[in-house]
């Protein structure tokens, strides 16, 4: 074999190997990705740039309360190995755009919690929550109550008055959530 030959054919076997891992480190270790929107303002910030463990993903742990966690937000689909490989970073880089369902929200409840939502507060088996991170006074409309059943979590954004999140997509199948902000 020509001496060039072997030479493009050692560096397509190196681009090629670091192409393969980058891809596994992304699906199954850790991977960059950006806020979008003010949902959780004022702990995060729209554009800006986080890193998420992906481990809780990886191995199918739950997160732990006040968790920030990145959530696939169509819960009402079954989630594949397909998906997380079309979300990786790279993939996103190719299409020049973040996944509009990948949602940043805060774990407030996990499976068997009685949440409720009244006098402003957000209520966690019977205890209001101690929630400094807000950046306003919750305001609810009337009393609301869920229990949070197994294999799910129950999430919401910090910036209460402006977030999209289980009040109304409902409860997180644990497979939905991506991964948790390092």
């Amino acid at each position: 074999m020509h001496p060039l030959v072997k030479e493009i054919w050692a560096w397509v076997r190196s681009i090629a190997a670091a192409f393969a891992l980058t891809l596994v480190i992304g699906i199954f270790v850790f991977q960059p990705t950006n806020v979008l929107g003010h949902s959780m303002d004022p702990t995060l910030h729209n554009e800006q740039r986080i890193y998420v463990s992906k481990l809780s993903h990886t191995f199918r742990y739950a997160p732990k309360y006040g968790d920030i966690v990145i959530i696939d937000s169509r819960v009402e689909r079954e989630r594949t190995l397909k998906d997380d490989v079309l979300e990786h970073p790279l993939l996103k880089f190719i299409r020049g755009s973040e996944d509009p369902n990948m949602y940043v929200k805060r774990v407030i409840g996990k499976p068997g919690d009685v949440l409720e939502l009244k006098n402003n507060k957000v209520y966690r088996n019977g205890e209001p929550l101690e929630e400094s991170y807000l950046n306003e006074p919750m305001q609810v409309l009337g009393e609301h109550q869920w229990t949070v059943p197994e294999g799910h979590i129950f999430v919401m954004g910090d910036n209460r008055n402006h977030s999209k999140d289980s009040r109304e997509i409902g409860f997180i199948p644990l497979d939905h959530v991506l991964g948790i902000k390092m």
